[in-house]
């Protein structure tokens, strides 16, 4: 569910034209340490839930001449879910929610980019949960890029917004009284390969 937020943020770049000139595709990936995947849903309607997930990976090829060669790809680890509760984390883990033993991991692969304005995009991907594989799409804004004073690495980042049905992928544990709407917020960098 998140880590399709997270692609968003990646490819936005290419779609907005916002990465560094260059003559070739460039190579960007995810920094873990700086990336965050998020999840809300309404909890029997008294308040709404926040978890993440903890281990996040992704590669983006940006192609600025021309942004249809352009690429991102996110994978995610089911089991990594937290949720700051461990036995609702570990229910998460269960065949009522995510499966993490039968489908370790979740993942987002891009499709097409359309600019929105001159920082955002929609960001289209196919995200594949519990073995279904359904398109997305995310809104995607353009942060920052250029060389961080952290790390002396060229960066950019991303903020992705979103929502997924999780019905749609054959979650069906609780619902409605478990919110079938997942709103995805993701906020990440990523440093030029």
């Amino acid at each position: 569910m998140k880590k399709t937020l997270f692609a968003a943020a990646l490819f936005a770049t290419a779609a907005l034209g916002l990465a560094p000139a260059s003559a070739a595709p460039v190579a960007y990936k995810v920094d873990p340490a700086h990336t965050s995947v998020v999840f809300i849903i309404n909890h029997v309607g008294f308040a709404n839930l926040i978890g993440r997930f903890n281990a996040v990976a992704g590669d983006l090829t940006l192609d600025q001449d021309a942004l249809d060669k352009s690429a991102v790809s996110v994978t995610i680890d089911t089991g990594s879910v937290d949720t700051n509760h461990a036995k609702r984390d570990e229910h998460l883990k269960s065949p009522d929610f995510f499966n993490t033993k039968e489908f370790p991991t979740l993942t987002f692969k891009s499709t097409s980019v359309e600019k929105t304005g001159a920082t955002t995009g929609k960001l289209h991907g196919d995200l594949t949960l519990l073995g279904v594989t359904k398109p997305v799409v995310l809104d995607v804004t353009f942060n920052k890029a250029g060389v961080s004073p952290a790390s002396k690495l060229e960066t950019a980042g991303f903020s992705a917004r979103g929502t997924i049905k999780r019905s749609d992928f054959g979650m069906k544990y609780g619902v409605p009284a478990i919110g079938d709407d997942v709103t995805l917020l993701i906020e990440s960098e990523t440093v030029k390969k």
